[in-house]
């Protein structure tokens, strides 16, 4: 966990990312009219190839993807620099766009292109754009916990009374983010006393918002806090799981997976193409009903069962915002000893 940490401070050479792994999948298209694309994409391969492939099959334009941890292809982006291949960044993680943007390795899209989604999800200066909404949430099982006693804060989880009873998966990016979130609003002193009293309470730590999810499931905790969509994706696979999801109300965070064009971009209408084919019906569609994640643009219904976004209360950190000192955020959790 703490090698994931010190990823997240994006000052590893390009040699360690190699050896940590990041397999670049098959082609998807033909070459077809010599039309190409080369995406990043910090995406689980499970979760986007389908709409990738749909993407080069509807279009003719060959799609090279390189599948890694978002974490890992920032710091790889960086190191490349202006040498790298990629058209396209994919990222799971609103804080690794902005920080890209921060060190001016995103071109502005296309004009337009984001017009339609909520402009609190994209980039003030458009450089990158959110594509799909993630909330974070309380999961729990309603039989162990009636609804009324599900935290209503954030900070709540930091009560003695969640002793050993709270899962989270600390590495996570979207944990860094929305940490990052906290700060922005509430201040640096308040998050570092909430993480040392988070701390002090003993949660158990895991590698993934799925272990979590999968841990309240099986009784071995009472709350975990994840993204909203592991909780239905464990409700989808199996129907019988007690797991549902209690949205905050302070310190709730929306966090986003987005996309980014980088800057000198060899294939730069298709790259265009694509940014508009994740944000067309589509696009959207697909993430609402095959990730459980909510769409970005005006109008998109939720997904089943969940609130509209709309109705959420959230904090309005600015997306730009979250990127400019990830490295702070990951001290803080470090020091509380979350790592």
């Amino acid at each position: 966990m703490r090698r994931f940490f010190h990823l997240l401070l994006i000052v590893t050479t390009a040699v360690a990312l190699a050896a940590c792994g990041g397999q670049d999948a098959p082609d998807s298209g033909s070459d077809g009219d010599g039309r190409k694309l080369v995406v990043y994409s910090g995406r689980n391969e499970n979760l986007v190839r389908p709409l990738i492939d749909r993407f080069a099959e509807e279009s003719g334009i060959k799609v090279e993807v390189r599948y890694a941890d978002t974490t890992e292809l920032t710091a790889t982006l960086l190191e490349e620099g202006d040498a790298t291949p990629a058209d396209v960044f994919f990222a799971q993680d609103a804080g690794a766009l902005a920080a890209l943007a921060a060190e001016g390795r995103l071109a502005e899209l296309a004009p337009r292109v984001a017009d339609d989604v909520d402009p609190r999800f994209v980039d003030p200066d458009d450089r990158f754009t959110g594509v799909t909404g993630r909330a974070r949430t309380f999961a729990y099982d309603p039989a162990e916990i009636p609804e009324l006693e599900v935290p209503r804060s954030i900070f709540e989880v930091a009560d003695p009374k969640w002793k050993g009873r709270l899962g989270l998966a600390p590495a996570n990016a979207s944990f860094v983010s929305h940490m990052s979130a906290l700060r922005v609003e509430f201040g640096d002193e308040k998050v570092k006393k909430f993480l040392a009293d988070l701390a002090a309470n003993e949660p158990q730590l895991f590698d993934s918002n799925t272990l979590v999810v999968q841990s309240v499931a099986a009784g071995e905790v009472d709350l975990g806090l994840v993204n909203h969509y592991y909780a239905l994706n464990e409700m989808r696979e199996r129907p019988d799981s007690p797991v549902v999801n209690a949205f905050p109300k302070e310190g709730a965070f929306v966090n986003v997976a987005g996309v980014g064009i980088l800057e000198g971009a060899e294939h730069r209408d298709e790259a265009d193409e694509f940014v508009a084919f994740l944000l067309s019906q589509e696009g959207q569609d697909y993430f609402r009903t095959e990730t459980n994640e909510y769409p970005l643009v005006a109008g998109a219904d939720a997904p089943a069962g969940l609130p509209a976004l709309g109705e959420l209360d959230t904090i309005q950190a600015p997306l730009a915002e979250l990127g400019k000192d990830l490295e702070s955020s990951v001290r803080f959790i470090e020091d509380a000893g979350l790592a």
